[in-house]
């Protein structure tokens, strides 16, 4: 079980199992919204345990599209995780309980800030991959 939460603790959740995967997506939306490294979770492992009436949503102005949850309190990011899809990112920033997976891609590289610099060899990407 990994366990996830806000920083003030007002929301908690629970996966049934690891992300599918994990990356770090560098344009300056992602980076803007406390949310550039994401793990991709199943929506039918994702359990609420409590304060889903406090996750906010905000949804873009076309032609973005994908909506930004986060903690209505303290604020923290929370990825998509209101999606409906099947399978969508939450924030990694929100997980509390140890994982063996690791940041497995880099996209939107050419956006990412002048004074961050990436050490990894992990796959880069000029722009936005599916990933799930």
């Amino acid at each position: 079980m990994i366990e996830g939460s806000c920083c003030c603790g007002a929301v908690k959740f629970e996966l049934a199992s690891e992300p599918s995967t994990m990356g770090t997506c560098h344009c300056s939306r992602c980076r803007k919204a406390g949310a550039s490294t994401i793990a991709f979770v199943k929506r039918e492992d994702l359990k609420w345990v409590q304060g889903k009436e406090h996750v906010a949503l905000y949804k873009p102005a076309p032609p973005y599209k994908y909506n930004r949850c986060f903690c209505n309190i303290c604020g923290t990011s929370l990825g998509e995780i209101l999606a409906e899809d099947v399978s969508f990112p939450i924030a990694a920033n929100a997980l509390d309980t140890k994982m063996n997976l690791k940041v497995q891609f880099h996209e939107f590289v050419c956006d990412k800030p002048d004074w961050y610099e990436i050490y990894d060899e992990i796959p880069k990407s000029e722009e936005h991959t599916e990933h799930w």
